[in-house]
């Protein structure tokens, strides 16, 4: 059941396991994705997943799972109704963060995981590794919010207002919406990066260097963005970005009635060039953290690269990830 009522079954989940668990369970690891991430951590986050990365696969049992609303073997709007025998489509009712989080910890109990050792994620992911050390630290003995936020600006809202009304019109939405999930991919990909990270990847590089002035992409960060929209189109479905981007919107959690201090170690990391969820929407979970009694820690990190810099080898990044994860217990 839904934070609004509506029920789904059955659930679907996809997910991926790396490494083995405990003969005590004391070294899960959850994995939580970004927007448009998948169960397969150790491709999208090879920088931070895998053997004597920070989250060590050869230490710690790593799970990750395609979110609710999925479209990489989760249920999601394009699965089948049962009901109907059709793609739910916008028929699919709207979701929480804590309902995505909900299933996961449906998943952790099918897998015989009680506690955490630690949560990790980035920008919605770490939405959802923040929720779930609200709602039940119990759980989670850490957590690593990595350039999350826990209340989207009205500049926020507006970019993913412009992305939606994008695929929404797209006169090929019922057919995926191509031209419409291109552009809102494009518009997407340089909220994530910083103007001078695509100074130093482009500059006004042309590919013709000298050639004639058209109206096809000529420069170089114009066919880059081409090609983000291109491998995007070719992995990812227009509904899944539609639910999965309102959830953001919606994600208000200091809003609503805390049960408990939060007891999780929480680590909040963020980026000096990240201008989509800058270091501000760090501080802001922190001051109300430390408001409900808690202890977080807030490390600003200095990187180029921006938003995306979480899936970057940034080294001063690495090693505090490293640093929370080899830490002492916490006291639950």
């Amino acid at each position: 059941m839904l934070e609004s009522g509506a029920t789904l079954a059955p659930v679907d989940v996809a997910y991926a396991t790396y490494g083995a668990l405990d003969a005590d369970g004391g070294n899960a690891v959850l994995v939580c994705h970004a927007l448009t991430g998948d169960a397969n951590a150790a491709d999208w986050w090879s920088t931070l997943v895998g053997p004597g990365r920070p989250v060590d696969t050869d230490r710690f049992y790593v799970i990750c799972a395609n979110l609710l609303g999925g479209c990489q073997g989760t249920t999601g709007p394009s699965s089948i109704d049962p009901a109907t025998g059709e793609p739910y489509g916008l028929r699919f009712p709207l979701f929480t963060v804590r309902d995505l989080n909900a299933v996961h910890r449906a998943l952790l109990r099918h897998l015989g995981v009680e506690r955490l050792h630690t949560a990790i994620g980035g920008s919605l992911g770490g939405m959802q590794a923040l929720q779930w050390a609200l709602d039940a630290p119990e759980e989670i003995e850490r957590a690593c919010v990595v350039c999350a936020s826990a209340r989207l600006s009205a500049q926020n809202i507006g970019f993913s207002k412009v992305a939606r009304a994008a695929i929404l019109g797209d006169p090929q939405f019922a057919a995926g919406a191509p031209n419409g999930m291109a552009v809102a991919r494009m518009m997407a990909h340089i909220t994530y990066l910083s103007e001078e990270g695509m100074r130093r990847k482009f500059d006004r590089a042309r590919r013709e260097r000298g050639g004639p002035m058209t109206m096809d992409s000529d420069f170089e960060v114009e066919h880059y963005l081409d090609h983000q929209a291109a491998i995007f189109l070719a992995r990812f479905d227009a509904l899944t970005y539609l639910y999965l981007s309102r959830v953001m919107d919606y994600f208000e959690p200091f809003e609503e009635p805390i049960a408990r201090a939060p007891s999780t170690d929480v680590l909040l990391i963020s980026f000096d060039t990240d201008w989509r969820f800058g270091s501000e929407h760090s501080q802001y979970i922190a001051d109300e953290l430390r408001a409900l009694g808690g202890s977080p820690r807030h490390v600003e990190i200095s990187s180029p690269w921006g938003h995306d810099s979480f899936l970057m080898d940034v080294p001063a990044y690495h090693a505090a990830v490293a640093e929370l994860l080899r830490g002492p217990r916490p006291t639950p």
